[in-house]
């Protein structure tokens, strides 16, 4: 008998009316729980709830359109790996990233409107460009927002013992321009205007302050005689993401970025902006000085040769 009650084919048919036994042991856990504890447990959560709201403005969404948290650690990691692959320096990528994303959360809770982008594609520009060790400290950052991206990338390169000097390229029209979006007011509620951008920048102290901002397009040859005044070690390229303007961008960063210079292409690989790789790929087929390094969170990183085909690094001029 017991062997019978033991047997596969026994446990298979007493299977349903175990089930049915826990199913009602469960139902009567829950009802003793709500004549119970269940008002006091329910009363708890309550209040754990109303305690971690405040916390969560800190890394939501609200105000600023994405939240900061993010959404799997698998997302934080693979971000630290793709860091090392384009950087070779795993120990300066987790740590590089841990400080970006805590320096991310503070300019936008002290800072004017936000950073655009999200978590990961933000903390992997921080991270990446003083591991990329730019030969010099001449940064230019063409589109910008509220600025707020410039002042971390000057509080991360100066962690790094760097000097940044940063020069900034933006119309700066009240809201961010892209072709074939409407022109809406920011999730923050704040215009895009000069004195945000310098507001933001005030954080970073001294080299914040110094910043030259240049208003414009990057397109406009008189902006463009304005700013080619000096060989840049980083130029990020956030501005117009059709294909034609990060084509113009990167065709005027070929000629002024420094030997070993580093080229950020924001967004690259994002669905949203197929131009941005489209532009890149015929770029690639040209002779251009820029080798592509890699691709951390939606963003590429490409590095000027040493010795410059063609055009000189650092000379002046206009189209």
């Amino acid at each position: 008998m017991r062997a019978l009650l033991t047997s596969k084919v026994a446990r298979r048919g007493l299977r349903p009316i175990a089930e049915l036994i826990d199913q009602r042991i469960q139902r009567q856990i829950r009802r003793a729980l709500a004549d119970t504890a269940g008002e006091p447990l329910r009363q708890e959560l309550r209040t754990l709830r109303n305690r971690q709201r405040p916390l969560e403005l800190f890394f939501d969404g609200t105000g600023r359109g994405a939240s900061r948290l993010p959404s799997a650690a698998a997302h934080l990691e693979r971000t630290v790996t793709e860091l090392t692959g384009v950087t070779g320096d795993r120990d300066g990528a987790e740590r590089n990233v841990a400080q970006a994303f805590r320096l991310l959360i503070a300019l936008e809770a002290l800072g004017v409107g936000r950073i655009a982008g999200g978590t990961m594609n933000i903390c992997g520009k921080l991270s990446a460009v003083p591991l990329l060790d730019p030969p010099n400290d001449e940064i230019l950052e063409i589109g910008t927002l509220y600025g707020m991206f410039g002042t971390g990338l000057i509080r991360m390169m100066e962690r790094a013992g760097r000097d940044p000097r940063l020069t900034i390229v933006d119309p700066l029209a009240g809201t961010q321009l892209q072709p074939g979006t409407s022109m809406t007011g920011d999730v923050t509620g704040t215009p895009v205007r000069g004195a945000a951008v310098r507001a933001n920048l005030a954080l970073a102290g001294a080299a914040g302050t110094a910043t030259r901002i240049q208003q414009g397009f990057s397109a406009d040859p008189e902006v463009r005689a304005l700013v080619s005044d000096r060989s840049y070690g980083v130029i990020v390229v956030d501005g117009d993401h059709s294909a034609a303007g990060v084509a113009a961008d990167l065709e005027w960063a070929e000629r002024i970025v420094a030997p070993g210079g580093i080229v950020v292409l924001d967004d690259f690989g994002h669905p949203k902006w197929p131009g941005i790789k489209e532009a890149f790929e015929k770029h690639m087929a040209t002779d251009t000085r820029l080798t592509f390094l890699g691709q951390v969170a939606h963003s590429g990183y490409l590095r000027a040769a040493e010795t410059p085909a063609g055009t000189p690094a650092g000379t002046s001029g206009t189209d």
